[in-house]
């Protein structure tokens, strides 16, 4: 028989998080420990990652929802949050003999390839950042941009394409919706100038038939981030998709429905030759974990993925895994996450 039980915990940043959005300084998480009375030595964590602010599980009632799931486990996977199916299906997947049908990654064999993120400064905090990212290895980074003067962050990209061609450097831009849909194209259009691979949701979510037309005309490629938020059915899947047209789809899985939701979209955008990766939506190190081995088990990983490096936070939960350079490995040597001696609630 199943049994579950969950606790918040507030992930503290080391830096200040900014984004066009907001400003922060912590995260808000909640972990889960579920249990197997037929197996009591097997325990798996999970992550239920709520996002406040993005997050459209950020609603009063979240932690009632939580505990019945809780006291339902049976059952939890049909929840109306994201954020509890990912938790659920990252505990179940833990639940597993951890010695059993090991993946390379988790074997510590192979990294996950990743972007550098670069988070929003002022002019000259981001070029240290950016620095950084150069220094450590990166060779494909992610400037999240709209958060200071729009002039400011074209010299910015003028500086760093001066030193590195885009042969040497691929760039990513994240707008978190920074743009209007009356300046987006002209914006678009003045970053272009940077050779920039992609760039993350423009425009506010829910804006459909902007975001379409932007697709349609934008020099650079758009790429579906926020607009992907919440629990859908495959077929409200399949519109949006058909209906804007991206270039990519970019999936947090704790945000998006879920690990099974997230490869619905995966098999929805292949079917119409919409590029996709994966990233991170600032959970702690289970979370992080939960979505290296859901890609290493189930793709064959053939461009930088978004993911975390687990360095963001004063207190994160350890775990096995390492930054290597710009990949992230999984070192099955170190101790695995756990988390006890807390007062659990059923």
């Amino acid at each position: 028989m199943l049994q579950a039980a969950w606790i918040p915990y507030r992930l503290l940043f080391n830096f200040e998080a900014r984004t066009s959005r907001q400003v922060m300084t912590y995260k808000d998480t909640y972990f889960i420990r579920v249990s197997d009375s037929e197996r009591p030595d097997h325990i798996g964590y999970g992550e239920c990652a709520l996002f406040r602010g993005l997050s459209a599980d950020d609603r009063p009632d979240y932690e009632a929802i939580l505990a019945e799931a809780c006291r339902h486990p049976e059952t939890a996977l049909e929840s109306p949050c994201s954020s509890i199916r990912f938790g659920f299906e990252t505990a179940f997947g833990n639940l597993e003999d951890p010695t059993v049908n090991k993946n390379k990654w988790l074997n510590g064999s192979v990294g996950i390839p990743i972007n550098g993120l670069v988070w929003m400064g002022d002019k000259t905090t981001m070029r240290s950042r950016i620095q950084e990212k150069l220094n450590a290895g990166f060779r494909i980074i992610k400037l999240k941009i709209g958060g200071i003067d729009f002039n400011d962050e074209l010299d910015l990209l003028r500086e760093v394409r001066r030193n590195f061609s885009p042969e040497d450097l691929e760039i990513r831009l994240d707008a978190n919706g920074a743009f209007t849909p009356e300046n987006a194209l002209a914006r678009l259009e003045a970053l272009s100038a940077f050779s920039v691979h992609s760039l993350e949701q423009p425009v506010k979510a829910g804006q459909t038939v902007a975001m379409a037309e932007i697709c349609r005309k934008s020099p650079i490629p758009i790429a579906l981030d926020e607009e992907l938020i919440g629990v859908r059915d495959r077929n409200q899947c399949a519109g949006l998709l058909s209906d804007i047209r991206p270039a990519y789809i970019i999936l947090k899985p704790a945000l998006c429905g879920g690990l099974q939701a997230s490869r619905t979209y995966i098999e929805l955008a292949e079917s119409m030759n919409i590029g996709w990766w994966a990233t991170s939506a600032l959970e702690s190190n289970i979370g992080l974990a939960a979505i290296g081995k859901w890609l290493t088990d189930n793709y064959r990983i053939s461009m930088p993925q978004g993911l975390g490096t687990g360095q963001l936070y004063t207190n994160n939960i350890p775990s096995p895994l390492e930054m290597r350079g710009p990949e992230l490995f999984y070192n099955p040597s170190r101790p695995q996450a756990s988390i006890e001696n807390v007062q659990w609630r059923s």
